[in-house]
């Protein structure tokens, strides 16, 4: 995913190295455009300008923005519909019903991560519509899925992302 892509693409610098150099390090994420800092003992952060920050910010409004203004029309949000299997192979595994719903939230994740900085929603709508069609995608997981409980404790919940 996004995760992948960004480690490949970004070179990186040691939090000491940060320390010892501060100035040298931050001309070299000016000049790369974002640098990632690697911590032994915290996650790694990311060193950018905040112009950049800013750039993406606006990208992500203007796309969740032109997302939702699609959906509200039929022909816009059939296209998403159709787009989705595209971006999302696994959805093939989940039923129209729930591939309606998928856009939704996933749309709506998009947005809050936009408009209210909320970027773990867009992360938690796809790994948890992943999951269900994981258990859809597995006759056996689905059987027990549909078993009506009750009343067992079935154990800790094993969350693969």
């Amino acid at each position: 995913m996004a995760t992948a892509r960004l480690e490949a693409e970004t070179e990186s610098v040691s939090f000491t190295d940060l320390s010892r150099n501060p100035k040298g390090v931050a001309a070299k994420a000016a000049a790369l455009g974002r640098l990632r800092v690697t911590h032994r003992d915290a996650p790694d952060m990311l060193l950018t300008t905040a112009a950049r920050a800013e750039y993406a910010e606006e990208n992500l409004t203007t796309a969740s923005r032109l997302f939702l203004a699609l959906m509200k029309q039929d022909e816009g949000a059939r296209t998403l519909l159709l787009a989705l299997p595209e971006v999302f192979p696994w959805v093939r595994h989940l039923d129209a019903e729930e591939v309606r719903a998928f856009t939704v939230e996933l749309l709506e994740a998009l947005s809050d991560a936009a408009e209210l900085d909320a970027g773990e929603a867009v992360h938690r709508a796809i790994v948890s519509w992943r999951a269900t069609a994981r258990i859809n995608a597995d006759p056996d997981q689905l059987r027990d899925s549909l078993r009506p409980l009750d009343g067992d404790d079935l154990g800790p919940v094993e969350v693969r992302e």
